[in-house]
């Protein structure tokens, strides 16, 4: 599975963005997918999951009411909505998959990963 990231960039703080990642391959539905981030000195952290069915989510606390993941099986790509973002969400931001079914939060757990996107949030 190879991922394509894309849809951050700069944006005030309170503002929104949506993070998509394509990924490539037919086993695309097979794998749950997540969202990390890394913040600048900071080591990756987990943001968001979702299962290969969409119908399950999981977050990190400090985004849950704020972002939302969600997919489309029939275009083989995931998303991120963050709204009411903050000068702390600036990251780049990753997408990755897992062939786990069970929820994972270490980067290490994930089988492959896009490129990132740069979020900044201005104060």
């Amino acid at each position: 599975v190879q991922l394509q990231a894309s849809g951050g960039g700069l944006v005030q703080a309170g503002g929104s963005l949506r993070l998509s990642c394509a990924a490539s391959g037919r086993t695309y539905s097979s794998y749950a997918m997540a969202w990390f981030r890394q913040g600048p000195g900071k080591e990756r952290e987990f943001v968001a999951r979702i299962s290969r069915s969409g119908g399950m989510t999981y977050y990190r606390d400090s985004v849950k009411g704020r972002f939302t993941i969600s997919r489309d099986n029939a275009k083989n790509t995931v998303y991120l909505q963050m709204n009411s973002l903050q000068p702390e969400d600036t990251a780049v931001y990753y997408c990755a998959a897992d062939r786990s079914q069970v929820v994972r939060t270490a980067a290490v757990q994930y089988d492959y990963w896009g490129q990132g996107t740069q979020v900044t949030v201005s104060s």
